[in-house]
Parts: structure tokens; C-alpha cells; sequence
């Protein structure tokens, strides 16, 4: 096993620690670890990873570790958003872009976390910070506007979107991106005619 030191403390590397995690978490949890790794920690890469799994032929638990490679991406930022595109794929949906910039005639008008692009569906993983910081909370509802105002959706997922209640949480997805792909989001403003004086 590789080890690495940190503040004067020998440490496996980051690889070997992830073959270790097979005999003690699940599937999801170890695609979990797999993605913070290779993206919002940077620890290690996906190749890095298939590497110390190459090298455990035969151990207790490799036949999970492959598994968890064919799943670990490495645009996730959050334990959320890699659970919220597990489910969305689990379910049937296609996989989806992860941190997306949503660009408009030229013009950034946000990052989101889970993208349909051709659809203009936007995704969103709200953990309870969404809720309790009033700063990430006032962005938030910034973001939604601006992609509301440029034809794209925002759909805002919990725990419960990806848990017991994931199947009505895919279900309206399906219904978007349907929606999405053929024509306008909010065809209001092309049906009504706005009187104002």
C-alpha cells in the first residue's frame, strides 16, 4: 500500500483508501467517495483509481470497486449532486451534464449543477444550506430568475427528490424534458397579448 504524509501523519494515498472503502460502504456511498476524490477534492484521478482496483485482483469487494468505476464522475461537486445523478440515470433518464454553464447569445447566465442542455432543463441539489444561509439562499433565487428569463427550467432537488420520493421526481423530468426538446418552456407570453395603459 502507497502512503503519503500529511502535517508529519504517514497516510495511505488516496487511491488505496478508496479500494479500502469497498468492505465497509455500498455501492452509491463508494461512487460518492469515487467522485469527491476525482473532482471537488482533486485527490486523485479516475485512472489512478482504476490503478490501485488493477492491482486488488481477487480481493474481497473488487467486483463492487468496478462497479463504482463505470459510475465515478469527476464534474461533481457535492455528495448530492452525484446522488441526484445516480438516481436520475437509475430511473431511466439520460445522464445528465454536470456544472453546467448555461450560455445565452454569448452571455453566461449561470452555473448549475445537473444539465439537460438540449431540453433547457437545470437541476439544482438544495442541501439544508440552501435554506439556512440567507446569502446562498438570495443566490439562489437569483439564478432561478435568470434562467426563467433566458427559457430554461430550474428544478430544485432534496433528499426526498432522491430518495423515497424519487420516483414523482422523475416523472416530472420526464415531462420537461419532453416539454423542453419540442418548443418554448412558458409559452404565456406567445399566447397572450399584454395590454398595459
Amino acid at each position: 500500500m502507497r502512503a503519503t504524509q500529511s502535517r508529519g501523519v504517514r497516510l495511505s494515498a488516496p487511491a488505496d483508501t478508496f479500494v479500502a472503502l469497498a468492505t465497509m460502504l455500498t455501492l452509491d456511498e463508494l461512487i460518492v467517495a469515487g467522485d469527491a476524490l476525482v473532482g471537488w477534492l482533486g485527490w486523485a484521478t479516475l485512472d489512478e483509481l482504476a490503478a490501485a482496483v488493477a492491482e486488488r485482483r481477487g480481493c474481497r469487494g473488487v467486483r463492487k470497486l468496478r462497479l463504482a468505476l463505470d459510475e465515478i464522475r469527476a464534474g461533481s461537486r457535492s455528495p448530492g449532486e452525484t446522488r441526484t445523478r445516480l438516481a436520475l440515470v437509475r430511473h431511466g433518464l439520460p445522464e445528465p451534464s454536470l456544472n453546467h454553464d448555461v450560455v445565452v447569445d454569448g452571455r453566461w447566465v449561470a452555473c448549475v449543477d445537473l444539465a439537460y442542455v438540449e431540453a433547457r432543463v437545470a437541476i439544482e441539489y438544495e442541501s439544508d444550506l440552501h435554506r439556512t444561509d440567507p446569502s446562498t439562499f438570495r443566490k439562489d433565487l437569483t439564478r432561478g430568475e435568470h434562467l426563467k428569463d433566458v427559457d430554461w427550467w430550474l428544478v430544485r432537488a432534496t433528499a426526498v427528490d432522491v430518495g423515497r420520493g424519487v420516483e414523482r421526481f422523475v416523472q416530472r423530468l420526464r415531462r420537461l424534458l419532453q416539454t423542453g426538446i419540442h418548443g418554448p418552456h412558458d409559452r404565456r407570453s406567445r399566447d397572450m397579448t399584454v395590454n398595459i395603459g
